[in-house]
């Protein structure tokens, strides 16, 4: 039992050591994090193409971003009090993107919610129908 007590005493001491090493960066980079996705940051994802060096795609609004996949953005913005819209963007080796904080100074209404598509970026496509 007194063995059991003295593992779980180092094993606490060690995660108390290890979460004041954190610097000041560590911690506001998480609060600022948690804020946006609870939807209290306004911000601004853009994507470009790397290759034509165009903009392909921009959201802006209060807007959380999960970029924990390399191939796929997610977006989720609220439009309104309790309602969300979803946007999934596929990333490929010719496009990158760029997330804005757009808080400071922004004096707009809460809810405002743009999508951008830049028709020049589009590809094009012809449908027929050979019976």
């Amino acid at each position: 039992m007194k063995k059991k007590f003295i593992i779980a005493l180092t094993t606490l001491l060690a995660l108390l050591s290890l979460a004041a090493c954190s610097s000041e960066a560590d911690k506001v980079s998480y609060n600022v994090s948690k804020e946006a996705d609870n939807f209290n940051v306004r911000r601004r994802v853009t994507v470009i193409n790397t290759r034509t060096d165009k903009i392909e795609f921009t959201v802006s609004g209060l807007i959380s971003v999960d970029t924990s996949d390399k191939k796929k953005l997610i977006i989720i913005a609220e439009v309104d009090e309790g309602k969300y819209k979803k946007h999934l963007i596929n990333m490929t080796g010719n496009n990158m993107y760029v997330v804005e904080d757009l808080t400071e100074g922004t004096k707009v209404n809460k809810y405002k919610y743009e999508v951008e598509y830049m028709p020049e970026a589009m590809i094009p496509v012809t449908l027929t129908n050979n019976e």
